[in-house]
């Protein structure tokens, strides 16, 4: 497994980013558990699940920022009218 690549992850969609942030919370949670409990893993999956996880994250708070930026305009000019 290569680290993804940013580019794939513009592609999706709010919803779709939001299922697989909540997929490597889970991923990173059970490697975290393997690490603890001494069973077997492969140590470069956390620093990649966490680096997605960072991404996917960073995604969509700029996607969100750009919403909310959009509706505060829209309601600024709605008072200013």
């Amino acid at each position: 497994m290569g680290l993804s690549i940013f580019n794939d992850i513009i592609t999706l969609s709010n919803t779709e980013i939001s299922e697989a942030i909540i997929q490597a919370e889970k991923e990173l949670f059970n490697l975290r558990f393997k690490k603890a409990t001494r069973q077997p893993f492969k140590p470069h999956e956390i620093k990649s699940t966490k680096r997605r996880l960072a991404q996917l994250k960073t995604l969509l708070t700029l996607r969100l920022d750009v919403i909310e930026k959009k509706r505060s305009n829209t309601l600024v000019k709605l008072i200013q009218e």
